[in-house]
């Protein structure tokens, strides 16, 4: 009775296109023999990512999301030097509504802590966001517009979202989009599921060296892949294998040299002394796992 409960308070927010909601995500991947510009020297980069969102039903039009996400990255920052450990631990709070047939919307706060958390302090804390608002074309397609934002250790960075998502009558052919972030298209052959998706997005770690200043990485990560996954569990766990490019690129840079406005690809007020060489991209791997919740076809089981 509780379940059947928590899936029928959740259904309004699900009843076009996308009936489901990913509840926990966890993954790990590595790229290979990155290459540092102008030096006869390489490294490769681990990263794990765990995170869980967790909706709560507040009345028939608002619910409140809630959740949060870890990540690490294993590096070399510099040539030839230890690999350094960094760190990001941030929550999720927001709200989604539905305004009427048509139009809803998400607002999510995304407060962080970012650096190697060898000596955790003020300026490791960072505050970001989004917010998009969707309109319902009809049962199969929702087109989406938003923006992106986050305080880093090189300045505030912003983008601007324009997206959709499409699922065919079928239910195989799937489209999720929110460019320039992330893309996923995917075709599922029953218990297999064969897609290509993409993830792009600007992040920073402050980075603390024994007697020495503070620095900060400038991470720029594009990620491009295809992947197989097999759906099992009734689609409730999807396991899936990637296999693509990703850029990486961690510049280093002084504490407080910032930029004065970073838009999407693009930055503006960008006089900074770089510290180390650039990092070339490289072929990546990972390893994905993830917990689907569906909501129309498991509120029907639980209804009869």
């Amino acid at each position: 009775m509780k379940k059947l409960l928590f899936l029928t308070l959740l259904l309004p927010f699900f009843t076009s296109a996308q009936e489901y909601v990913d509840l926990f995500r966890i993954g790990y991947g590595q790229t290979l023999n990155n290459n540092f510009e102008g030096v006869d020297s390489s490294t490769n980069v681990a990263s794990f990512e765990v995170g869980f969102t967790l909706p709560v039903v507040l009345n028939e039009n608002h619910a409140l999301i809630t959740g949060a996400d870890f990540s690490f990255n294993k590096v070399q920052l510099f040539p030839k030097e230890d690999y350094s450990s960094l760190f990001s631990t941030n929550l999720k709070l927001g709200m989604a509504s539905i305004w009427s047939e048509k139009w809803s919307s998400t607002i999510v706060l995304l407060p962080k802590i970012a650096s190697d958390y060898k000596n955790i302090t003020s300026a490791d804390f960072y505050f970001g966001g989004f917010a998009l608002l969707k309109l319902k074309k009809n049962e199969n397609f929702k087109y989406r517009f938003g923006i992106y934002a986050s305080q880093e250790a090189f300045g505030l960075f912003t983008t601007p979202i324009i997206g959709w998502y499409y699922l065919s009558p079928n239910k195989r052919f799937e489209m999720d989009m929110s460019l320039p972030i992330s893309a996923d298209v995917s075709y599922k052959f029953g218990t297999t599921t064969l897609g290509v998706d993409y993830f792009g997005i600007g992040r920073s770690y402050n980075v603390h060296y024994e007697n020495a200043p503070t620095l900060y990485a400038d991470l720029s990560s594009l990620e491009f892949a295809g992947y197989l996954q097999f759906n099992t569990f009734e689609e409730s766990i999807l396991l899936r294998a990637k296999v693509g490019y990703s850029s990486n690129n961690y510049e280093m840079y002084p504490e407080g040299e910032k930029i004065d406005l970073g838009v999407s690809a693009f930055s503006f007020g960008d006089d900074r002394t770089q510290l180390n060489p650039s990092i070339n991209g490289g072929i990546f791997l990972k390893f994905e796992a993830i917990y689907r919740f569906h909501i129309k076809e498991k509120s029907k089981s639980q209804s009869r």
